[in-house]
């Protein structure tokens, strides 16, 4: 299995756990770098957890229908917070295979 490196690209309100650049470094596809990681929160690991596996064993992100056809290899996910309607923040994640 393979790295994933999971940065935030993007918050739509105010999340109070991550900025923008943070990062969620998964190790072999699955174990959490903790010392390479910036901050994580269960919100956003719900919205990771269908996907980490098919994009760690080298499924195109454009299959998974995380990113346009022809476009690069990054997916994007984002976090499961309704900012709208809680005051919290949604979280725009790109996810990169290494």
């Amino acid at each position: 299995m393979k790295k994933l490196i999971i940065e935030v690209k993007e918050i739509n309100g105010n999340c109070p756990v991550y900025k923008v650049g943070d990062r969620i470094v998964l190790d072999d596809g699955y174990k959490v770098n903790l010392t390479q990681t910036s901050a994580i929160c269960m919100h956003s690991l719900a919205s990771i957890m269908p996907y980490y596996v098919a994009l760690s064993n080298g499924i195109s992100p454009s299959i998974l229908g995380l990113t346009k056809k022809n476009a690069n290899d990054s997916a994007f996910v984002q976090c499961l917070d309704p900012c709208e309607y809680t005051g919290g923040g949604t979280v725009i994640f790109e996810v990169k295979v290494f």
